[in-house]
Protein backbone atom coordinates (compact mmCIF):
# COMPACT_ATOMS: atom_id res chain seq x y z
CA UNK A 1 0.00 0.00 0.00
CA UNK A 2 1.20 3.60 -0.42
CA UNK A 3 -0.77 6.10 1.47
CA UNK A 4 -0.41 10.06 0.74
CA UNK A 5 -2.13 12.85 2.77
CA UNK A 6 -4.17 15.45 0.32
CA UNK A 7 -2.19 18.57 0.17
CA UNK A 8 -1.01 17.68 3.39
CA UNK A 9 0.04 21.56 4.65
CA UNK A 10 -2.33 23.01 3.08
CA UNK A 11 -4.80 20.55 4.26
CA UNK A 12 -3.78 21.37 8.22
CA UNK A 13 -4.16 24.94 8.00
CA UNK A 14 -7.50 24.82 6.34
CA UNK A 15 -8.91 22.26 9.37
CA UNK A 16 -7.44 24.58 11.81
CA UNK A 17 -8.32 27.75 10.19
CA UNK A 18 -12.15 27.74 9.61
CA UNK A 19 -12.27 31.06 7.41
CA UNK A 20 -9.89 28.63 5.05
CA UNK A 21 -11.71 26.13 4.26
CA UNK A 22 -12.86 25.81 0.71
CA UNK A 23 -10.61 28.28 -0.35
CA UNK A 24 -6.97 28.74 -2.24
CA UNK A 25 -4.58 28.08 0.46
CA UNK A 26 -0.79 28.29 0.03
CA UNK A 27 1.85 27.07 2.13
CA UNK A 28 5.75 28.27 2.22
CA UNK A 29 8.01 30.54 1.86
CA UNK A 30 5.85 33.94 2.14
CA UNK A 31 8.67 36.12 1.51
CA UNK A 32 9.69 37.51 -2.66
CA UNK A 33 12.27 34.76 -2.30
CA UNK A 34 10.08 32.09 -0.99
CA UNK A 35 9.38 28.90 -2.25
CA UNK A 36 6.17 26.78 -2.19
CA UNK A 37 5.93 23.96 -0.29
CA UNK A 38 2.18 22.80 -0.54
CA UNK A 39 -1.00 24.10 -2.30
CA UNK A 40 -3.90 23.50 -1.10
CA UNK A 41 -6.32 22.15 -4.55
CA UNK A 42 -8.48 25.06 -4.77
CA UNK A 43 -4.69 26.65 -5.28
CA UNK A 44 -3.97 24.02 -7.78
CA UNK A 45 -6.83 25.04 -10.26
CA UNK A 46 -4.81 28.15 -11.29
CA UNK A 47 -1.59 26.68 -11.67
CA UNK A 48 0.23 26.47 -8.34
CA UNK A 49 2.74 23.57 -7.25
CA UNK A 50 4.81 22.98 -4.79
CA UNK A 51 8.76 24.32 -5.57
CA UNK A 52 7.15 27.04 -7.36
CA UNK A 53 8.49 30.71 -6.46
CA UNK A 54 6.19 32.40 -4.16
CA UNK A 55 6.28 35.43 -6.44
CA UNK A 56 5.03 33.12 -9.43
CA UNK A 57 2.39 31.87 -7.08
CA UNK A 58 0.93 34.90 -6.00
CA UNK A 59 0.93 36.10 -9.73
CA UNK A 60 -1.45 32.93 -10.57
CA UNK A 61 -3.48 33.24 -7.49
CA UNK A 62 -3.19 36.82 -6.06
CA UNK A 63 -6.37 36.14 -3.87
CA UNK A 64 -5.15 32.52 -2.01
CA UNK A 65 -3.83 32.85 1.31
CA UNK A 66 0.04 32.98 1.76
CA UNK A 67 0.60 31.50 5.07
CA UNK A 68 3.99 30.07 6.20
CA UNK A 69 4.60 26.86 7.61
CA UNK A 70 3.74 26.01 11.16
CA UNK A 71 6.18 22.69 11.35
CA UNK A 72 4.86 21.94 14.72
CA UNK A 73 1.48 21.31 13.62
CA UNK A 74 2.53 19.00 10.80
CA UNK A 75 4.61 16.95 13.02
CA UNK A 76 2.30 16.40 15.50
CA UNK A 77 -0.59 15.18 12.33
CA UNK A 78 2.28 13.12 10.92
CA UNK A 79 2.59 11.35 14.18
CA UNK A 80 -0.59 10.21 14.52
CA UNK A 81 -1.27 9.52 11.02
CA UNK A 82 2.33 6.87 11.27
CA UNK A 83 0.68 5.79 14.69
CA UNK A 84 -2.16 4.17 12.81
CA UNK A 85 0.31 2.81 10.06
CA UNK A 86 2.27 1.22 12.98
CA UNK A 87 -1.22 -0.04 13.87
CA UNK A 88 -1.99 -1.86 10.14
CA UNK A 89 1.50 -3.47 9.71
CA UNK A 90 4.97 -4.10 11.57
CA UNK A 91 6.77 -3.09 8.05
CA UNK A 92 6.46 0.77 7.32
CA UNK A 93 8.51 2.53 4.61
CA UNK A 94 8.18 6.35 5.29
CA UNK A 95 8.84 8.52 2.36
CA UNK A 96 7.93 12.18 4.01
CA UNK A 97 5.61 13.65 6.87
CA UNK A 98 2.90 12.93 4.59
CA UNK A 99 3.64 9.53 2.42
CA UNK A 100 4.59 5.64 3.27
CA UNK A 101 4.47 2.40 1.90
CA UNK A 102 3.15 -0.60 3.61
CA UNK A 103 3.99 -4.02 3.43
CA UNK A 104 0.48 -5.52 3.24
CA UNK A 105 1.81 -9.44 3.20
CA UNK A 106 3.09 -8.33 6.61
CA UNK A 107 -0.48 -7.25 8.48
CA UNK A 108 -1.85 -9.60 10.77
CA UNK A 109 -5.12 -9.04 8.76
CA UNK A 110 -3.49 -10.94 5.86
CA UNK A 111 -2.53 -13.85 7.08
CA UNK A 112 -3.54 -16.91 5.72
CA UNK A 113 -4.22 -15.07 2.17
CA UNK A 114 -0.77 -14.03 1.15
CA UNK A 115 -0.12 -17.90 -0.06
CA UNK A 116 -2.59 -20.36 -2.49
CA UNK A 117 -5.67 -17.71 -1.78
CA UNK A 118 -7.96 -16.09 -4.90
CA UNK A 119 -6.72 -13.08 -6.01
CA UNK A 120 -10.67 -11.96 -5.25
CA UNK A 121 -10.37 -12.97 -1.99
CA UNK A 122 -6.85 -10.72 -1.34
CA UNK A 123 -8.21 -7.99 -3.18
CA UNK A 124 -11.54 -7.50 -0.73
CA UNK A 125 -9.47 -7.82 2.48
CA UNK A 126 -6.68 -5.49 1.45
CA UNK A 127 -9.64 -2.74 -0.18
CA UNK A 128 -11.82 -3.42 3.15
CA UNK A 129 -8.50 -2.93 5.19
CA UNK A 130 -7.27 0.15 3.54
CA UNK A 131 -10.92 1.89 4.09
CA UNK A 132 -11.05 1.01 7.65
CA UNK A 133 -7.68 2.84 7.43
CA UNK A 134 -8.07 5.98 5.84
CA UNK A 135 -11.60 6.20 7.90
CA UNK A 136 -9.66 6.22 11.17
CA UNK A 137 -7.12 8.78 9.54
CA UNK A 138 -10.44 11.38 9.11
CA UNK A 139 -11.93 10.47 12.37
CA UNK A 140 -8.30 10.93 14.37
CA UNK A 141 -6.78 13.61 12.51
CA UNK A 142 -9.92 15.41 10.35
CA UNK A 143 -7.62 14.68 7.22
CA UNK A 144 -8.32 12.71 4.04
CA UNK A 145 -5.66 10.39 2.50
CA UNK A 146 -5.55 8.97 -1.04
CA UNK A 147 -4.23 5.23 -0.56
CA UNK A 148 -3.26 2.79 -3.69
CA UNK A 149 -2.87 -0.86 -3.61
CA UNK A 150 -0.63 -3.16 -5.44
CA UNK A 151 1.73 -5.72 -6.01
CA UNK A 152 4.28 -3.47 -6.26
CA UNK A 153 5.55 0.42 -4.82
CA UNK A 154 5.29 0.90 -8.50
CA UNK A 155 2.09 -0.07 -9.01
CA UNK A 156 1.07 1.30 -5.09
CA UNK A 157 2.24 4.86 -5.84
CA UNK A 158 0.77 5.46 -9.33
CA UNK A 159 -2.28 4.12 -8.16
CA UNK A 160 -2.60 6.37 -5.24
CA UNK A 161 -2.59 9.17 -7.34
CA UNK A 162 -5.55 8.09 -9.87
CA UNK A 163 -8.52 9.11 -7.51
CA UNK A 164 -6.65 12.14 -5.39
CA UNK A 165 -8.11 13.60 -3.34
CA UNK A 166 -9.33 11.19 -0.80
CA UNK A 167 -9.35 8.37 -3.14
CA UNK A 168 -8.86 4.43 -3.11
CA UNK A 169 -7.29 2.77 -5.79
CA UNK A 170 -7.06 -1.45 -5.79
CA UNK A 171 -4.74 -2.73 -8.70
CA UNK A 172 -5.71 -6.73 -9.38
CA UNK A 173 -2.79 -8.99 -9.68
CA UNK A 174 -2.49 -9.22 -13.13
CA UNK A 175 -3.88 -6.26 -14.49
CA UNK A 176 -0.75 -4.07 -13.58
CA UNK A 177 -0.15 -3.87 -17.35
CA UNK A 178 -3.47 -2.75 -18.12
CA UNK A 179 -3.27 0.14 -15.80
CA UNK A 180 -0.56 1.39 -17.26
CA UNK A 181 -0.23 1.27 -20.96
CA UNK A 182 -2.49 4.02 -21.83
CA UNK A 183 -0.28 6.19 -19.43
CA UNK A 184 2.20 8.52 -20.73
CA UNK A 185 6.09 7.62 -20.43
CA UNK A 186 6.05 10.30 -17.93
CA UNK A 187 4.53 8.67 -15.38
CA UNK A 188 7.48 5.74 -15.02
CA UNK A 189 9.93 6.85 -12.21
CA UNK A 190 13.32 8.26 -13.64
CA UNK A 191 11.85 9.42 -16.46
CA UNK A 192 12.75 12.95 -15.90
CA UNK A 193 12.11 15.75 -18.94
CA UNK A 194 15.47 14.20 -20.90
CA UNK A 195 14.37 10.60 -21.19
CA UNK A 196 10.56 11.90 -21.99
CA UNK A 197 12.12 13.67 -24.82
CA UNK A 198 14.29 11.07 -25.91
CA UNK A 199 11.44 8.56 -25.57
CA UNK A 200 9.04 10.54 -27.37
CA UNK A 201 11.75 11.40 -29.97
CA UNK A 202 11.58 7.44 -30.77
CA UNK A 203 7.96 7.30 -31.14
CA UNK A 204 7.71 5.86 -27.36
CA UNK A 205 4.90 7.91 -25.66
CA UNK A 206 3.19 5.84 -23.52
CA UNK A 207 3.68 3.05 -21.05
CA UNK A 208 2.53 0.89 -23.22
CA UNK A 209 4.77 1.72 -26.21
CA UNK A 210 7.56 1.01 -24.07
CA UNK A 211 6.44 -2.12 -22.69
CA UNK A 212 5.98 -3.79 -26.00
CA UNK A 213 9.35 -2.65 -27.36
CA UNK A 214 12.08 -5.04 -27.00
CA UNK A 215 14.06 -4.63 -24.07
CA UNK A 216 17.42 -4.11 -26.57
CA UNK A 217 15.94 -1.23 -27.66
CA UNK A 218 14.80 0.49 -25.04
CA UNK A 219 18.81 0.08 -23.63
CA UNK A 220 19.77 1.46 -26.63
CA UNK A 221 18.03 4.75 -25.86
CA UNK A 222 18.77 5.72 -21.72
CA UNK A 223 21.64 2.72 -21.03
CA UNK A 224 22.15 -0.81 -19.77
CA UNK A 225 21.10 0.16 -16.14
CA UNK A 226 18.50 2.83 -16.41
CA UNK A 227 16.40 1.11 -19.81
CA UNK A 228 16.46 -2.42 -18.14
CA UNK A 229 14.68 -1.38 -14.75
CA UNK A 230 12.60 1.25 -17.30
CA UNK A 231 11.32 -1.79 -19.22
CA UNK A 232 10.57 -3.81 -16.46
CA UNK A 233 8.08 -1.11 -14.62
CA UNK A 234 6.57 -0.37 -18.27
CA UNK A 235 5.23 -3.96 -17.44
CA UNK A 236 4.09 -2.99 -13.57
CA UNK A 237 6.94 -5.12 -12.52
CA UNK A 238 9.13 -3.78 -9.51
CA UNK A 239 10.92 -5.92 -7.40
CA UNK A 240 11.84 -3.38 -4.33
CA UNK A 241 10.78 -4.50 -1.42
CA UNK A 242 9.09 -2.41 1.51
CA UNK A 243 12.39 -1.41 3.52
CA UNK A 244 11.55 0.28 7.49
CA UNK A 245 15.08 1.68 7.69
CA UNK A 246 17.04 3.67 5.02
CA UNK A 247 20.58 4.74 5.05
CA UNK A 248 21.50 7.88 3.74
CA UNK A 249 23.95 7.75 0.56
CA UNK A 250 25.34 9.47 -2.37
CA UNK A 251 24.77 9.45 -5.81
CA UNK A 252 27.76 10.52 -8.05
CA UNK A 253 29.22 9.89 -11.28
CA UNK A 254 32.34 10.60 -12.89
CA UNK A 255 34.41 10.57 -15.88
CA UNK A 256 38.31 10.27 -16.48
CA UNK A 257 39.67 11.96 -19.53
CA UNK A 258 42.18 10.44 -21.90
CA UNK A 259 44.30 13.59 -22.15
CA UNK A 260 44.33 16.65 -19.80
CA UNK A 261 41.60 19.17 -20.48
CA UNK A 262 41.94 22.66 -19.88
CA UNK A 263 38.93 24.29 -21.84
CA UNK A 264 36.25 25.01 -20.00
CA UNK A 265 33.85 24.92 -22.47
CA UNK A 266 34.55 21.17 -22.94
CA UNK A 267 34.50 20.71 -19.22
CA UNK A 268 31.38 22.62 -18.58
CA UNK A 269 29.83 20.03 -21.41
CA UNK A 270 31.23 16.97 -18.97
CA UNK A 271 29.33 18.89 -16.09
CA UNK A 272 26.15 18.92 -18.14
CA UNK A 273 26.40 15.32 -19.00
CA UNK A 274 27.63 14.07 -15.25
CA UNK A 275 24.90 16.48 -13.69
CA UNK A 276 22.37 14.15 -16.01
CA UNK A 277 23.39 11.04 -15.31
CA UNK A 278 23.55 11.41 -11.41
CA UNK A 279 20.00 13.28 -11.90
CA UNK A 280 18.43 9.76 -13.61
CA UNK A 281 19.71 8.19 -10.85
CA UNK A 282 18.48 9.95 -8.32
CA UNK A 283 14.93 9.96 -10.02
CA UNK A 284 14.85 6.83 -10.63
CA UNK A 285 15.57 5.68 -6.66
CA UNK A 286 13.29 8.30 -5.54
CA UNK A 287 15.51 10.67 -3.27
CA UNK A 288 16.85 13.73 -3.45
CA UNK A 289 19.94 15.63 -1.87
CA UNK A 290 20.73 19.12 -1.04
CA UNK A 291 24.55 18.98 -1.37
CA UNK A 292 26.13 19.26 -4.58
CA UNK A 293 29.79 18.00 -5.21
CA UNK A 294 32.28 18.37 -7.67
CA UNK A 295 35.62 16.68 -7.72
CA UNK A 296 38.69 17.16 -9.67
CA UNK A 297 41.11 15.58 -10.01
CA UNK A 298 44.80 17.45 -11.67
CA UNK A 299 47.29 17.10 -13.63
CA UNK A 300 49.94 16.29 -11.04
CA UNK A 301 47.00 13.33 -9.79
CA UNK A 302 45.75 15.95 -6.52
CA UNK A 303 42.25 15.68 -5.84
CA UNK A 304 40.10 19.26 -5.24
CA UNK A 305 36.92 19.03 -3.98
CA UNK A 306 34.22 21.09 -3.73
CA UNK A 307 30.56 21.03 -2.41
CA UNK A 308 27.60 23.51 -2.15
CA UNK A 309 24.26 23.48 -0.41
CA UNK A 310 21.16 23.99 -2.17
CA UNK A 311 17.80 25.84 -0.99
CA UNK A 312 15.77 22.54 -1.23
CA UNK A 313 16.50 18.88 -1.86
CA UNK A 314 16.70 18.31 -6.00
CA UNK A 315 17.74 15.92 -8.29
CA UNK A 316 16.87 17.29 -11.60
CA UNK A 317 19.67 17.62 -14.25
CA UNK A 318 19.38 21.44 -14.85
CA UNK A 319 19.79 22.61 -10.98
CA UNK A 320 22.43 19.77 -10.40
CA UNK A 321 24.40 21.55 -13.69
CA UNK A 322 23.97 24.85 -12.23
CA UNK A 323 25.45 23.92 -9.12
CA UNK A 324 28.32 22.05 -10.50
CA UNK A 325 29.33 24.70 -12.99
CA UNK A 326 29.19 27.43 -10.20
CA UNK A 327 31.89 25.19 -8.41
CA UNK A 328 34.27 24.77 -11.39
CA UNK A 329 34.39 28.38 -12.83
CA UNK A 330 35.96 28.89 -9.15
CA UNK A 331 38.94 26.05 -9.81
CA UNK A 332 41.89 26.81 -11.81
CA UNK A 333 41.76 24.48 -14.78
CA UNK A 334 44.83 26.02 -16.49
CA UNK A 335 47.04 23.08 -15.79
CA UNK A 336 44.90 20.69 -16.92
CA UNK A 337 42.37 18.45 -15.22
CA UNK A 338 42.17 14.39 -15.47
CA UNK A 339 39.36 13.36 -13.88
CA UNK A 340 35.62 15.17 -13.35
CA UNK A 341 33.06 14.11 -11.07
CA UNK A 342 29.67 15.36 -10.01
CA UNK A 343 27.73 14.32 -6.87
CA UNK A 344 24.28 14.86 -5.04
CA UNK A 345 24.64 13.90 -0.88
CA UNK A 346 22.99 14.22 2.28
CA UNK A 347 19.85 12.23 0.33
CA UNK A 348 16.64 11.54 2.15
CA UNK A 349 13.10 9.86 0.46
CA UNK A 350 12.38 13.04 2.78
CA UNK A 351 12.14 15.78 0.92
CA UNK A 352 9.13 17.39 1.86
CA UNK A 353 10.67 17.79 5.27
CA UNK A 354 13.86 19.01 4.33
CA UNK A 355 12.12 21.67 1.98
CA UNK A 356 10.10 22.81 5.17
CA UNK A 357 13.47 23.10 7.21
CA UNK A 358 14.61 25.00 4.74
CA UNK A 359 11.87 27.20 4.56
CA UNK A 360 11.80 27.08 8.67
CA UNK A 361 15.67 28.17 8.71
CA UNK A 362 14.63 31.10 5.34
CA UNK A 363 11.88 32.28 7.43
CA UNK A 364 13.92 32.54 10.59
CA UNK A 365 16.79 34.55 9.27
CA UNK A 366 14.89 36.55 6.32
CA UNK A 367 11.47 37.53 7.94
CA UNK A 368 10.96 40.48 10.06
CA UNK A 369 7.44 42.33 10.59
CA UNK A 370 9.73 45.22 9.07
CA UNK A 371 10.21 45.08 5.42
CA UNK A 372 13.66 43.43 5.52
CA UNK A 373 16.15 42.06 2.51
CA UNK A 374 14.83 38.58 1.41
CA UNK A 375 12.14 39.00 3.89
CA UNK A 376 8.85 40.86 4.46
CA UNK A 377 7.02 43.49 3.13
CA UNK A 378 8.02 47.39 2.98
CA UNK A 379 7.66 49.16 6.48
CA UNK A 380 4.16 50.87 4.76
CA UNK A 381 2.52 47.69 3.62
CA UNK A 382 0.31 45.50 5.48
CA UNK A 383 1.18 42.13 4.42
CA UNK A 384 -2.49 40.76 4.28
CA UNK A 385 -2.78 36.50 4.05
CA UNK A 386 -5.59 36.33 1.56
CA UNK A 387 -9.03 38.13 0.67
CA UNK A 388 -10.93 37.76 3.81
CA UNK A 389 -7.87 39.59 5.80
CA UNK A 390 -10.05 42.78 5.21
CA UNK A 391 -13.26 41.47 6.10
CA UNK A 392 -15.97 44.04 6.80
CA UNK A 393 -15.90 44.38 10.60
CA UNK A 394 -12.60 44.55 11.15
CA UNK A 395 -11.14 46.57 13.85
CA UNK A 396 -7.96 47.84 12.79
CA UNK A 397 -5.99 51.80 13.39
CA UNK A 398 -9.08 54.27 13.66
CA UNK A 399 -9.15 57.13 11.48
CA UNK A 400 -7.57 59.62 14.39
CA UNK A 401 -4.81 57.06 14.87
CA UNK A 402 -1.27 58.02 14.17
CA UNK A 403 -0.57 56.97 10.49
CA UNK A 404 2.93 57.20 10.94
CA UNK A 405 3.99 55.47 14.10
CA UNK A 406 7.42 55.64 15.61
CA UNK A 407 10.00 53.94 13.93
CA UNK A 408 10.48 50.75 15.60
CA UNK A 409 13.92 48.95 15.45
CA UNK A 410 14.72 45.34 14.79
CA UNK A 411 11.75 43.50 16.52
CA UNK A 412 12.09 40.38 19.24
CA UNK A 413 11.01 36.54 18.55
CA UNK A 414 7.88 36.99 19.64
CA UNK A 415 6.68 40.07 17.32
CA UNK A 416 8.30 38.36 14.15
CA UNK A 417 4.43 37.62 13.75
CA UNK A 418 4.50 35.37 10.36
CA UNK A 419 1.45 34.87 8.55
CA UNK A 420 -0.51 31.81 9.60
CA UNK A 421 1.23 31.49 13.26
CA UNK A 422 -1.03 30.35 16.34
CA UNK A 423 -1.39 33.41 18.97
CA UNK A 424 -3.37 34.02 21.64
CA UNK A 425 -5.01 37.09 23.11
CA UNK A 426 -5.11 38.20 26.73
CA UNK A 427 -9.23 38.78 26.59
CA UNK A 428 -10.03 37.53 22.72
CA UNK A 429 -8.58 34.12 23.23
CA UNK A 430 -6.60 32.36 20.70
CA UNK A 431 -6.23 33.24 17.08
CA UNK A 432 -3.88 32.85 14.11
CA UNK A 433 -1.87 35.79 12.43
CA UNK A 434 -3.43 37.12 9.27
CA UNK A 435 -0.26 39.52 7.95
CA UNK A 436 1.39 41.92 9.74
CA UNK A 437 3.58 45.06 8.65
CA UNK A 438 3.80 48.77 9.60
CA UNK A 439 3.87 48.21 13.11
CA UNK A 440 0.93 46.17 13.07
CA UNK A 441 -0.46 42.66 13.39
CA UNK A 442 -3.88 41.89 11.96
CA UNK A 443 -5.22 38.34 13.89
CA UNK A 444 -8.15 36.31 13.26
CA UNK A 445 -9.56 34.50 16.31
CA UNK A 446 -10.84 30.64 15.29
CA UNK A 447 -9.94 27.41 15.85
CA UNK A 448 -10.77 24.14 14.59
CA UNK A 449 -13.47 23.99 16.60
CA UNK A 450 -15.46 27.11 15.95
CA UNK A 451 -17.22 28.86 13.46
CA UNK A 452 -15.52 31.62 11.21
CA UNK A 453 -14.24 33.98 13.34
CA UNK A 454 -13.26 38.03 13.55
CA UNK A 455 -10.83 40.13 12.54
CA UNK A 456 -8.39 42.28 14.91
CA UNK A 457 -5.57 44.14 14.46
CA UNK A 458 -3.18 45.23 17.18
CA UNK A 459 0.17 47.03 17.64
CA UNK A 460 3.25 44.47 17.48
CA UNK A 461 4.19 45.26 20.49
CA UNK A 462 1.07 44.34 22.71
CA UNK A 463 1.20 42.53 25.62
CA UNK A 464 -2.12 41.34 25.94
CA UNK A 465 -0.71 39.29 22.43
CA UNK A 466 1.34 36.18 22.63
CA UNK A 467 2.77 33.40 20.30
CA UNK A 468 0.92 29.85 20.95
CA UNK A 469 0.89 26.33 20.43
CA UNK A 470 -1.06 24.98 17.47
CA UNK A 471 -4.33 23.98 18.56
CA UNK A 472 -5.62 20.32 19.17
CA UNK A 473 -7.89 18.72 17.07
CA UNK A 474 -10.15 16.39 18.26
CA UNK A 475 -12.54 13.67 16.20
CA UNK A 476 -15.64 15.84 17.76
CA UNK A 477 -14.41 19.14 15.75
CA UNK A 478 -16.92 19.98 13.02
CA UNK A 479 -14.39 20.04 9.51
Amino acid sequence: MHLDLDAFFAAVEQRDKPSLRGKPVVVGGTGWRGVVATASYEARVFGVGSAMPTAMARRRAPNAAYLSGRFEAYRTASAQVMALVAELSPVVEPLSLDEAYVDLAAAPRMAGLTDGASPDAAVATVRALAGEFRDRVLQTTGLTVSVGLGTSKLVAKIASDLDKPDGLRVVAPGTEARLLAPMPVRKLPGVGPVTEERLVRHGYTTVGAVAAAELVEVVSLVGQAHGTSLHAHSRGLDPRAVVAHRESKSVSAEETFPVNLTDRSLLGAQVVRLARRVADRLQRDGVSGRTVTLKVRRHDFSILSRSSTTAHPVDDGATITAAAATLLSGVDVSDGIRLLGVGVSALSDFAQQDLLAALEQTEAEGHLVQGSAGGGQADDELEEVGAGASAPGAAGPTAGADASPAPYGPLPPRQAWRPGADVVHAELGPGWVQGSGAGWVTVRFEGPHTPVGPVRSFRVDDEALSPADPPAWTSTSTV
